[in-house]
């Protein structure tokens, strides 16, 4: 049993708590990069300091942002697996998989489902608005984009899924011996770290909605087929295949997609579609192909294991 595998004796919450402290520093480190690049090309140009957030972020061309953002999640990722194997005892398979082998078939299947739906969801609304969207598409540094896409964007959601759906998942079930507390908290948690994005102030506190809709929606996932494969796909479909599609100057990525999106944001249906409607289909073609059953224990179910 996937959440099980952390839950023994010796491992006890406190060590999560240390634990993510050292994630969270390894993460801090992880943009000293863009600081030192910043303060180098301000120092070698003599350009103005950049004031706030938003100029920071379109100081650089936005592939060497998004580069220089998603190196951090590489520092993640390297403490994540010190802190598995010195703090814990525990391999990174353990926050991985109940099976013995990671099951790259459904990460490419997950992938796959969401890409398409994206990509489909993406043209439904540019035919049907094409006033809201320009042409935003330059092949070099589109080329560029994917270059950076393929290789970074994996890793930043993969980060998230072994410290959120792994990681913190396993934690609080050695705090409280139970299925549902841990799902219930990692989704919070994953909802309330999108809160300072900019997509939440243009739209406001009602889009956390789909931040912890989706949180509980990868949990579910995660504890029903007893792995992260499913959600590791998930998650880097959306990132990635969103990255290269479509943009727009108030999301937390600019980048040098196809489609740059002109409207003025607004919190509306859209937001609520997806947690109500789009995620339980997934969770229904997901239950079909892998046969899921016993919802109730797997979601839950207390842990019997000490």
């Amino acid at each position: 049993m996937f959440i099980e595998q952390g839950v023994k004796l010796g491992n006890k919450f406190a060590m999560y708590i240390w634990g993510s402290v050292l994630i969270i520093f390894a993460s801090f480190l992880g943009q000293i990069p863009f600081i030192v690049a910043l303060k180098f090309d301000v120092a070698k140009n003599g350009t103005a300091y950049p004031n706030d957030e938003a100029s920071i972020m379109r100081y650089f061309d936005s592939n060497i942002t998004l580069f220089l953002i998603l190196i951090s999640f590489v520092f993640v990722i390297i403490s994540l697996i010190f802190v598995m194997r010195y703090l814990h005892n525990q391999s990174m398979h353990s926050i991985t998989t109940s099976r013995d082998k990671v099951d790259w078939g459904r990460i490419l299947f997950s992938f796959a489902v969401w890409s398409a739906l994206t990509v489909g969801t993406t043209l439904i609304s540019y035919y049907d608005n094409p006033a809201n969207f320009v042409f935003n598409f330059k092949p070099i540094p589109f080329a560029i984009l994917v270059v950076i896409g393929v290789i970074l964007i994996p890793i930043q959601t993969s980060a998230e899924e072994y410290v959120f759906r792994g990681y913190l998942m396993q934690g609080f079930a050695n705090l409280i011996k139970n299925k549902w507390f841990p799902l219930l908290m990692t989704s919070l948690i994953f909802g309330g770290m999108h809160f300072f994005n900019p997509e939440v102030v243009k739209m406001g506190p009602i889009i956390m909605i789909y931040y912890i809709g989706t949180g509980l929606f990868l949990g579910i996932i995660t504890l029903m087929d007893e792995g992260l494969e499913l959600a590791l796909g998930f998650h880097a479909a959306n990132n990635l295949i969103g990255a290269l599609l479509i943009t727009s100057d108030w999301s937390a990525f600019q980048t040098h997609s196809i489609l740059k999106d002109i409207s003025e944001p607004s919190a509306g249906v859209d937001i609520i579609v997806p947690v109500l409607i789009i995620y339980p289909i997934l969770l229904l073609i997901f239950s079909q192909k892998y046969q899921w059953t016993n919802w109730k224990e797997k979601l839950t179910g207390k842990i019997l294991k000490f």
